[in-house]
């Protein structure tokens, strides 16, 4: 197959969506398909290009990727971590991959058979439908998270927010300013919705978002989880009984207001002036590592927040652990969703504190891999890291999650169902 890959996050951009697609993409150029990418210029996570991608990547550029695959560079817009100015850039970057697209694959023999499009960026959504569209070609829609609900949580499609249809008295600037907010989301909600139904399949990572979409009416909703190689993840060695005294805590990832991780700076707060010790790492990037480092302070909290490590050194943060952390705020797209940090996290064996609840929660428990909270319940959480921290043989080293990643969440058995759906677009 000839196959299209629209994604606004790409290698050597280091991530999860970036990590999924080279996965599969190396997987689809060893069966023998073709592989063309159009993606921005490298500029994720801090909205700007390294010197050292300037000097690599150019706007228009085609690219040989790592993989061997083709990969067309389009544009972007510098943006802060705000939503506002990274939608911004989404758009441009869409608008930039329509304009060299469709001229790229102007003579029918050249076009792609099949075109997967993938979210959260959802101009990138758009493109697809109207190259698919131009072309008549097949467009498959890939929703990596419970996209748009993370961003439109509206409750069901139509419905404003309780918050704005029953407010106290507010100036009628104000008032304004809610309605014309929930009226944007719900007309996103909407088109997202649309786009989702006319396209020849939907892919999602989690079974439980997959079930949304069916009730939401498109039906052919297929699921190929985020996944990870064991091949590259090492499992984890217990500590030596006398190694260390207090209990050490690892988050790692992007700190944002996804993962209420003031919960865990609370706990911690709280746990030391119990006197139970614990060590708390809150490691990675986002708007609320600043506020999480300021909490941490007012509170005397045993909590360190530091920036983003490269990937070599992650294994060295894997091991100075006891726990690792995972978790998402108390909100309801979050029971649809499956953090991707999760499947490195089981692959490493490291007990997992997970405050998560549905789908994410079940895995957490279907691998024996730690224990589960709820999200936000700094009460229990409290109580659980109490107790570990006194019977610490509860944070041995399990085999558990590496047994449930060989048998559902292996890149090289997610290639091959990806590949099943798309060979089976193509022949439909």
């Amino acid at each position: 197959m000839r196959i299209l890959l629209l994604s606004h996050y790409y290698a050597p951009e280091f991530g999860a969506p970036q990590r999924r697609w080279s996965a599969l993409v190396e997987r689809f150029l060893a069966a023998g398909h073709e592989v063309t990418v159009a993606t921005p210029v490298p500029h994720y996570p801090g909205g700007w290009p390294t010197g050292q991608q300037r000097r690599d990547h150019r706007v228009g550029a085609v690219e040989r990727g790592a993989q061997g695959e083709t990969v067309l560079r389009t544009a972007y817009l510098p943006h802060r971590a705000d939503i506002g100015t990274r939608t911004a850039d989404h758009a441009v970057a869409a608008a930039d991959a329509l304009r060299r697209l469709l001229p790229r694959f102007g003579r029918r023999e050249h076009r792609p058979e099949v075109i997967v499009a993938t979210a959260p960026a959802i101009p990138t959504l758009l493109v697809g439908r109207i190259l698919s569209v131009a072309w008549g070609v097949p467009l498959v829609v890939e929703m990596r998270d419970a996209w748009p609900d993370l961003v439109t949580h509206v409750g069901p499609v139509g419905a404003l927010p309780a918050e704005v249809a029953h407010a106290p008295r507010r100036s009628a600037a104000r008032r304004g300013v809610d309605w014309g907010v929930a009226l944007a989301k719900e007309r996103v909600h909407r088109a997202v919705t649309g786009w989702q139904r006319s396209a020849r399949a939907v892919v999602t990572t989690t079974e439980l978002f997959a079930d949304v979409l069916h009730e939401r009416g498109i039906v052919d909703v297929q699921v190929v989880r985020n996944g990870t190689d064991l091949s590259v993840v090492p499992r984890q060695r217990d500590h030596a009984p006398d190694d260390h005294a207090e209990l050490r805590c690892l988050y790692l990832g992007n700190m944002g207001r996804s993962q209420g991780l003031d919960t865990v700076v609370h706990a911690a707060a709280r746990l030391r002036a119990e006197g139970v010790p614990v060590q708390v790492k809150l490691v990675g990037h986002g708007v609320e590592a600043p506020v999480l480092a300021a909490l941490a302070h007012e509170l005397g909290a045993p909590v360190e927040v530091l920036p983003r490590v490269p990937h070599a050194e992650v294994d060295a943060l894997y091991a100075w652990a006891d726990s690792v952390i995972v978790s998402l705020r108390d909100w309801a797209p979050f029971a649809w969703t499956v953090p991707s940090k999760l499947y490195e996290v089981l692959a490493t064996g490291r007990h997992i504190t997970a405050l998560l609840a549905g789908e994410a929660a079940g895995v957490v428990r279907a691998a024996g891999a730690g224990d589960v909270v709820p999200p936000q319940d700094e009460e229990a959480l409290v109580a659980l890291w109490r107790e570990i921290a006194t019977d610490r043989t509860r944070t041995a080293v399990r085999d558990g999650g590496r047994r449930w990643i060989a048998e559902n969440a292996d890149d090289d058995v997610l290639a091959a169902r990806y590949l099943d759906i798309l060979e089976g677009v193509v022949r439909r």
